[in-house]
């Protein structure tokens, strides 16, 4: 059984950082790409950021430059470093892995950026 469980969230100002933090089992970690998404209701889930198996990266436009995505083989984490936050960062982001054929995702945790 795949499991995702994301911590880290909370409130913070703009211009604030915050680090969220995500643990995964049921899966060989180190060989499988990791992401996080946000989930906005009333919109499409956006790819925030993806971390492969090689250590490459990929991010949104809207976060490049702020965001900064990593990984831990050792104790099965995967982070999201999130700096320069703005109000539109504001909502869900949730963890997420792709392992035999099929998408698995966390509960997410919440992120609020307001003064």
């Amino acid at each position: 059984q795949v499991h995702l469980v994301e911590s880290g969230g909370g409130l913070v100002q703009p211009g604030g950082s915050l680090r969220l933090s995500c643990a995964a089992s049921g899966i060989n970690f180190r060989l499988h790409a990791m992401a996080w998404y946000r989930q906005t209701p009333g919109k499409q889930r956006e790819l925030v950021a993806r971390i492969n198996s090689d250590g490459s990266t990929n991010y949104a436009d809207s976060v490049k430059g702020r965001f900064t995505i990593s990984r831990d083989n050792i104790y099965n984490r995967v982070y999201l470093h999130m700096n320069s936050l703005k109000p539109e960062d504001t909502t869900v982001y949730v963890c997420n892995t792709r392992a035999r054929a099929q998408d698995f995702w966390g509960r997410g945790t919440q992120v609020t950026v307001s003064s």
